[in-house]
């Protein structure tokens, strides 16, 4: 296939392609939140200043950005900073892996179900017994955030599949193991990567809720020993640290999410297509 012909399929699929009347639209938003960002620090430092929110509760934006600075100009904030992400990476993959396994064994729907309408945070302290206060106990609780979110996709994934399409597979002498390959497995990855967000956001809050419900290192960790010191400050600081953690984390499976749904055709290439058939 040569290149033009690429071209020319990429085209008409859609692929790769951004429309480029989009640019300026997201680069003044950008600008907007920008805006709205600095105006909220700008107000916050004002009402600090006049006495309307006092120091002691509300904190001073000055020293929690010195104090951001410090961890990171020290390297102190790093250690914590990788005992998150290793959680987080680790209950992400558990929790999928868990997930996908289980969602494609349709019998033990009714039982996930039950178990979803429990609260997981309570096992938090059962964790912590079984596991210790290391990271084990943090992928345990980030595990149950993620596998049920990845589960209720996985399950819907499988029950989307066409009954035409199975039963024309079927009839091609497809066994039970090419049907899981061809037809269920990739029927639910759509599913699975359409809730990447959901997935690592709620195995970042397993890990830090786990951190500060006990644990020696994470950012949760420095979080619950500051609250210990009434240092609202560095509270806030660890706070803004979690913020720009996330949204790298969230940019990153933007990024994953892009390269593994390469295939799916864009929203306005998909609506053309609607109104030509």
């Amino acid at each position: 296939m040569n290149r033009a012909n690429a071209e020319s399929i990429q085209s008409a699929a859609g692929v790769g392609e951004r429309p480029r009347e989009a640019r300026p639209k997201r680069d003044l938003m950008l600008l907007w939140r920008l805006l709205l960002l600095a105006a909220s620090l700008g107000l916050w430092q004002v009402l600090v200043s006049a006495g309307v929110m006092p120091v002691f509760f509300f904190g001073d934006p000055g020293p929690v950005f010195v104090q951001v600075w410090e961890w990171f100009r020290t390297g102190d904030i790093v250690p914590h900073l990788w005992v998150t992400l290793v959680e987080t990476v680790l209950s992400f993959l558990v929790g999928t892996g868990a997930a996908v396994i289980v969602g494609l064994a349709l019998l033990l729907d009714p039982f996930i179900k039950a178990a979803n309408a429990m609260p997981r945070v309570i096992f938090a302290p059962i964790f912590a017994l079984w596991f210790g206060l290391g990271i084990w106990s943090k992928v345990a609780l980030g595990t149950t955030l993620v596998f049920f979110i990845v589960f209720f996709n996985v399950f819907q994934g499988v029950r989307e599949v066409s009954p035409v399409v199975l039963a024309n597979v079927r009839m091609l002498g497809a066994n039970r193991s090419q049907l899981l390959r061809y037809l269920y497995l990739p029927s639910a990855a759509s599913w699975v990567f359409s809730s990447l967000h959901n997935a690592v956001g709620m195995a970042f809050v397993g890990a830090v809720v786990g951190e500060y419900l006990g644990s020696a290192r994470g950012i949760g960790y420095l979080i619950l020993q500051a609250e210990g010191t009434f240092d609202i400050n560095a509270v806030i600081a660890g706070i803004v640290v979690l913020t720009i953690f996330a949204l790298l984390l969230d940019t990153l499976v933007t990024r994953i999410e892009r390269r593994l749904l390469i295939w799916q055709p864009s929203a306005g290439k998909a609506e053309k297509a609607r109104a030509d058939n």
